[in-house]
């Protein structure tokens, strides 16, 4: 460029984040890849894997950790995260007990259910975005609040007196279709295009890449931060009206340790721990490895407690993978960047070589 040409504004101005997801080699891809290997395997070596029957018990079991995951995935890629969102499930089943209990109608508690989520994420909001609270402290404080108010509702006892006509429709399907499976994939394109095809998406990862400069861009931190809090809460809520209806009980206990399942999925699908970096189609992706992972398992007769340990397992290597990963990356580019010394300078006039002796 000559002196005298003037410099654009677009030649300086900072490259935005993707908008839209778009296929790449990359640690998402790889785990949606063998994700369809694991199903096309398990379908042909695990009995009763492939059968409709054994799929609709598989949706319902992915769904609470499906759900849970979309708005955990937004928050992580912001660098915060929600420990919680399993004792909001709790809660709210409970307090849908304490509701059918007293004769309101489940047409009434289940909207209730989920404003009920929106306020106990409001509180995480209200103590990370606004005060500046680490997420992790506030989380792990209110993961242990929320599952007590639970106890404090129900106590040891259970609900399990909800209509059939609610109950049933939860566990249904039409053919081998369940009849949550539209709705799961429903609320996932909401969370995808949010994400990566909207400027709140941008201001996500935005945050999640360099919080001060998101700031400086214009982009409302403590806003952003607190809806997304607001959002998973909303989401538990509706995750505790399912749970309750898909085992007709509201139970205190219910969800409980679900948290590290939900956590270990959005891992495994790509996100950073540190936030920036990840993809709903790679957090899909991990959601169904892994329940189908455990569902695969169960139908071994592999212990409770040997599915706990497989999906701890999943999580140390969903974070210590991609790292070294991108550490050798990191490695190979430096090296390619640092000239090699004993190539020889083109400037640099070349010595002869004396003759050899004779």
């Amino acid at each position: 460029m000559s002196v005298d040409t003037p410099m654009r504004a677009a030649d300086t101005a900072p490259t935005a984040p993707p908008r839209r997801w778009r296929p790449a080699l990359g640690w998402d891809t790889a785990i949606i890849a063998v994700t369809l290997a694991f199903l096309v395997a398990a379908s042909l070596g695990v009995e009763h894997f492939g059968t409709a029957r054994n799929f609709g018990f598989l949706v319902l079991d992915m769904a609470p950790i499906f759900l849970l995951a979309l708005p955990m995935t937004l928050i992580i890629i912001t660098g915060d995260i929600d420990l919680s969102v399993a004792s909001m499930v709790g809660l709210t089943s409970s307090a849908i007990g304490v509701m059918w209990e007293s004769g309101l109608p489940l047409e009434t508690i289940l909207p209730l259910a989920v404003v009920l989520g929106m306020v106990l994420g409001a509180v995480n909001g209200f103590f990370v975005a606004v005060l500046g609270l680490p997420a992790l402290a506030v989380t792990i404080g209110t993961l242990a609040l929320y599952r007590g108010l639970a106890y404090v509702l129900l106590g040891e006892g259970a609900v399990a007196t909800f209509p059939r006509s609610f109950t049933g429709w939860t566990i249904g399907s039409m053919g081998w279709v369940p009849n949550v499976l539209p709705w799961l994939l429903l609320l996932a394109l909401v969370f995808g295009v949010v994400l990566h095809a909207t400027p709140a998406g941008r201001a996500i990862y935005a945050l999640g890449a360099n919080v001060t400069a998101a700031a400086y861009a214009g982009i409302n931190v403590m806003r952003t931060r607190f809806l997304l809090f607001v959002t998973s809460g909303a989401v538990a809520g509706l995750v505790g009206a399912f749970w309750t209806l898909r085992y007709s009980s509201a139970r205190g206990d219910n969800a409980f340790g679900l948290e590290l399942t939900v956590v270990a999925a959005v891992l495994l699908g790509g996100v950073s721990i540190f936030g920036g970096k990840g993809s709903l189609p790679g957090v899909i992706a991990g959601v169904v490895l892994l329940m189908s992972l455990q569902n695969a398992l169960r139908l071994g007769s592999v212990s409770t407690e040997a599915l706990t340990v497989v999906t701890g397992l999943l999580l140390i290597i969903s974070v210590l993978l991609p790292n070294i990963i991108a550490s050798v990356q990191r490695a190979s580019a430096r090296r390619r960047r640092t000239p090699d010394p004993d190539r020889s300078d083109p400037d640099r006039p070349t010595e002869t070589a004396a003759p050899a002796a004779h």
